[in-house]
């Protein structure tokens, strides 16, 4: 099965580098990515906002011959959920790993501290604890090395979606700062934060308790959980 790999903010795809191994050695490929305006501190980042990466996996995809399963963590979910409303044939399954789908006119995070067109690394004191558990001090300093700033308009752009065949895509939701019964509860109330979560159709929960980085903090386990949920996934006709 193709793998793709979004990452989150300020990082690119070497990122994903600790999580692969379980991945690949179960036979899949992967396709770890480096988004637009990530590709180094000194990139160019005017212009580019969230229909950028979205367009920019949606040529990945269109560039496998095979139906793909998606991975997004943190900003990448509302980045593969983009992309499964813009190919949901394509999709064989879209895992959320921290993260959850965007919803119409959804913003990632428009809060964000910001001088022109990109968003550094905040200070980790502008994190709330639950992001940095077991992110050490020296996961904490290879994160600040390997960081690149965010285009600000990804985070801050409204989502925009057009087909509703997008609920119909498995979804895997792998919970680490918030465990899934939470998650879970707050679909059963109709909270808004969740609310296109609630839609779709056909979703699991996994728990990966560890902070909001578990590419870091935990990366074989969640190396584990994403190829258990991609073993549980339908497989393209061979040939």
């Amino acid at each position: 099965m193709d793998i793709i790999l979004v990452p989150g903010f300020w990082l690119d795809a070497s990122s994903w580098s600790e999580v692969t191994p379980p991945l690949t050695a179960a036979g899949h490929r992967v396709h770890p990515l480096t988004l637009p305006g990530l590709e180094a501190v000194d990139a160019p980042r005017e212009g580019i906002g969230l229909r950028s990466h979205i367009d920019a996996v949606v040529s990945v995809v269109d560039a496998i011959a095979d139906p793909v399963v998606l991975v997004g963590h943190s900003g990448g979910g509302a980045i593969i959920h983009g992309v499964a409303d813009a190919r949901p044939e394509r999709i064989v399954r879209a895992i959320y790993v921290d993260s959850g789908p965007l919803g119409e006119d959804g913003v990632i995070n428009d809060e964000l501290p910001s001088d022109g067109d990109d968003i550094p690394l905040p200070p980790w004191e502008v994190f709330d604890d639950e992001d940095l558990v077991d992110l050490n001090d020296e996961l904490r300093a290879d994160f600040r090395r390997r960081a690149v700033p965010q285009p600000r308009g990804v985070a801050c752009d409204p989502q925009h979606l057009s087909d509703e065949r997008r609920y119909d895509v498995p979804a895997t939701v792998i919970a680490c700062e918030f465990p899934s019964a939470q998650l879970q509860e707050w679909v059963a109330q109709g909270h808004p934060y969740v609310a296109e979560l609630g839609r779709m159709k056909d979703v699991e929960y996994v728990d990966l308790p560890t902070g909001h980085w578990p590419q870091f903090t935990r990366p074989k386990e969640l190396g584990e959980i994403i190829a258990a949920a991609v073993d549980g996934s339908p497989r393209p006709p061979a040939g």
